[in-house]
């Protein structure tokens, strides 16, 4: 046993040191300066069916990060719903594999218009690792318009806010200037 605890005293603590909490405030302002603008852009609530074609799930784990108390997004306005027929947006996540390519135009062809597209992702934007293959039809353009991209694998909660909202921004302008 002493051999064990001189090993202890001679390594000592080997852990990480705790985060810096100044980035973490820094994301919370920036979320918060995101959701006004989105409220202010829209007027109402944002809703938004969230499609699987057919990732590793990393991607979904940021988006469910969205639905947690620091971003709060239920509560600011922005919600997930289960039917495309309430969604106002689509987030698409994976590369779309062969078989969801069907499924995922349906759901596209479900959601009302002015609809709005977001891939989310590598694989999203461009296939990823995955690219086009016998099983893969690689990016989500490949089966169904999209209107924006947010790139990282995967990406982090904030740069999907910031995405959301540059697409809702783009529609406003278009909107706007018709």
């Amino acid at each position: 046993m002493w051999h064990l605890l001189l090993q202890i005293a001679r390594t000592g603590i080997v852990t990480e040191p705790a985060p810096d909490p100044a980035p973490a405030e820094a994301d919370s302002a920036a979320a918060q300066r995101i959701h006004a603008d989105l409220l202010h852009i829209l007027g109402q609530a944002l809703s938004i069916r969230q499609v699987d074609a057919g990732s590793c799930n990393g991607c979904e784990l940021e988006i469910h990060a969205l639905n947690n108390p620091y971003y709060n997004l239920e509560g600011l306005g922005i919600r997930f719903v289960a039917s495309p027929r309430h969604a106002d947006l689509l987030l698409v996540t994976g590369p779309v594999s062969r078989h969801m390519a069907e499924a995922l135009r349906r759901t596209y062809d479900a959601t009302p218009e002015p609809r709005l597209v977001v891939a989310v992702g590598d694989c999203g934007c461009t296939g990823g690792i995955f690219g086009e293959s016998y099983a893969s039809c690689g990016k989500v353009a490949n089966v169904i318009p999209v209107d924006a991209t947010v790139p990282g694998c995967p990406p982090a909660p904030i740069d999907l806010l910031r995405g959301i909202l540059g697409v809702v921004r783009q529609r406003q302008a278009k909107a706007s200037s018709r």
